[in-house]
Order: structure tokens, then sequence, then C-alpha cells
């Protein structure tokens, strides 16, 4: 089958001081959106570094739409990140400076795209933040700035879209908020979500999970 969004094969990293990690398989097919779930030192945010391409692993190769990430050489890289996946972490990581049109602006600017600035806007009426594209991150609430690190991620239209602990800084009724609208999205734009978390209000929200064994 050659429509996997996601195909990691033999995967393994070795810290410079020691432990080696070994990853199973993971195949992600379109819009099967899947939580990677692990205890913490299980290897959850290497393993997301690795499918990133923030890290090389020791072994093993990672395909993304067809690509072999390690295949790309520095820029090509950078270009097929920004073009292909979409991120959000646990820190929102808005630059301070930047009114929130400005950040999601950037987003399309460092993927070689054209700057859209109605479907920015569209984008930011779905995530009720129509009336914030002119403030600054310092004047919005905690869950304002994750619906725009939502936002800036899923503005490319990424064909994966990886999210590190999205809730963890997020009440019940945010979290909830966040993730519906994740999945809403991830539908109309053809994204596919890819979520790390240790949070065991996500698991009923999504069938398909990744274990992460303590190794």
């Amino acid at each position: 089958m050659g429509d996997f969004v996601l195909k990691t094969a033999d995967l393994s990293y070795q810290y410079p001081k020691g432990s080696k990690l070994s990853f199973q398989d993971l195949l992600l097919a379109d819009q099967q959106h899947t939580l990677v779930l692990g205890d913490s030192g299980s290897g959850k945010s290497t393993l997301l570094n690795l499918i990133a391409g923030f890290s090389s692993p020791t072994s093993g190769e990672i395909t993304i739409n067809g690509q072999n990430l390690y295949q790309l050489s520095g820029s090509e890289l950078d270009r097929f990140r920004a073009q292909n996946l979409g991120f959000i972490f646990q820190e929102a990581h808005l630059l301070k400076n930047l009114t929130v049109l400005e950040n999601i602006k950037l987003a399309q600017s460092l993927a070689g795209l054209a700057v859209e600035e109605q479907t920015i806007l569209t984008l930011l009426e779905k995530l009720q933040l129509a009336d914030f594209s002119n403030r600054k991150p310092n004047e919005l609430s905690r869950g304002q700035v994750q619906r725009v690190a939502i936002a800036r991620a899923l503005i490319n239209k990424p064909a994966l879209l990886i999210a590190d602990e999205p809730t963890a800084a997020l009440d019940d009724k945010n979290t909830f908020l966040v993730i519906e609208l994740l999945k809403g999205l991830a539908k109309e734009q053809r994204s596919t979500l890819l979520i790390s978390t240790h949070d065991k209000r996500l698991k009923d929200e999504f069938s398909n999970n990744y274990i992460l064994e303590t190794q």
C-alpha cells in the first residue's frame, strides 16, 4: 500500500550517554489519527523528534507521504517539513513581538507558499479567534494561545500534524474544545494527527493507540 502518510521501519535512537531506544514500526494511513502513549522516559519526545526530522535515528527509516525523510539535505528537509508537517508543542512558541495574524503568515512564508490573509482569517474564525488577529500573544489567555498554535500548525494543510502534550496545561473544558477542533480541522485540511500524551482524558477520544513501553 503506497498511501501511508507516515511509515517508520526498524527505528532506533542511541543517546550519547548510553541508553538505546528501539521503536515498534508505526504505520499511519490518511486520517488514521493516533495517540502515542507512554510513561515519562519511554521515548515519546524522542520518537516525535525523529519523525519531525529534528534528530537523526541511529538506525531505521521514516517515510512521510512517500518521501524518505533522511534522504533530504538540510535546506530540502526544512522546506519539506514546512510544507508537509505541522507542529503543536506544550508551549506555543509564538513570536511575542508579532500579532496572531503575523505569526501565522510567517508559517506560510517559511514554507515558500503565498501568504493568503483571507485563508488565515477564515481559519481563525473557525478557532473562535477572529477578534484577536491583531493582538500579541501576551494579550491572550492560555487556551487562546494554544488555538493560535493550532492555526499556525494547520495553515499549510500538512499531511501530518504532530502534537506533543497539546492539552497538558489546559483545563477539562479547553482540553475537549481543543481536541474537537483538532479533529474537525484535520478532517477539513486532510491532515492526520499524531498526538503524544500522558493525558488520560484523551484515551477515549481516539481509537488508535501506539503504546511505548519503558525500555
